[in-house]
């Protein structure tokens, strides 16, 4: 039995998830860009895919951050980080779900995200705008982009996101879970870290795998 429960702990570590842009095993990628040199040592994504995901109107997704006017910077940085996040990190296994839908066949839900990392993007985001809880779905993409659906108003984040916790677990369906737990605890994930440190999640994979 040891041995079943060590195959099925080691499905769940270093590996990417059948995604859209995602490659089909971690490896190293020396090119990676801004943000996302991070993952530079162990990757899931390609530098193309690390380059995109800097862009306001990425081919990746067409997904447009300025649905209500421009977003700014310091928030921006965080959806770059988490888009970063969810192409690189090979440390996501554990909440890999399969999922049935046209453009990806797996997708993560409840990553465990550090306290830090929540507030701060909803600290950092609290004055931006946006006319949707759910980013996932309801969009009207008739332009081939997103934009607001008809009747949707375009309100501060801190109202549509009332919480870093409301924030952080609604706006990609249930991906992200809020936790107490904080940066270094070896219980959650980190969007940020320090690469000359090492990769703080392989450990986190670990732990709940």
């Amino acid at each position: 039995a040891t041995a079943a429960v060590t195959v099925t702990q080691d499905s769940l570590l270093n590996v990417c998830m059948d995604a859209k842009h995602h490659k089909t095993e971690p490896g190293p990628e020396g090119q990676l860009y801004g943000q996302c040199v991070l993952w530079k040592d162990n990757a899931c994504c390609t530098a193309n895919t690390s380059l995109e995901a800097h862009q306001d109107q990425s081919y990746l997704y067409n997904f447009n951050w300025d649905h209500c006017g421009a977003m700014p910077e310091k928030c921006k940085r965080h959806f770059i980080q988490d888009t970063c996040l969810y192409e690189c990190s090979p440390n996501l296994g554990p909440w890999i779900d399969q999922v049935d839908s046209s453009w990806r066949k797996e997708r993560i839900r409840d990553v465990p995200l550090c306290q830090e990392d929540c507030e701060q993007w909803w600290e950092d985001c609290q004055d931006a705008v946006t006319c949707k809880v759910n980013w996932h779905k309801g969009w009207n993409w008739t332009t081939g982009t997103n934009q607001c659906p008809r009747g949707a108003m375009c309100q501060k984040f801190k109202f549509v996101f009332p919480t870093a916790a409301a924030l952080c677990e609604q706006i990609w369906s249930g991906s992200y879970r809020y936790t107490s737990h904080h940066r270094g605890s070896g219980r959650c994930i980190q969007m940020w870290f320090d690469p000359t440190q090492g990769n703080p999640n392989v450990a986190v994979a670990q732990y709940y795998a």
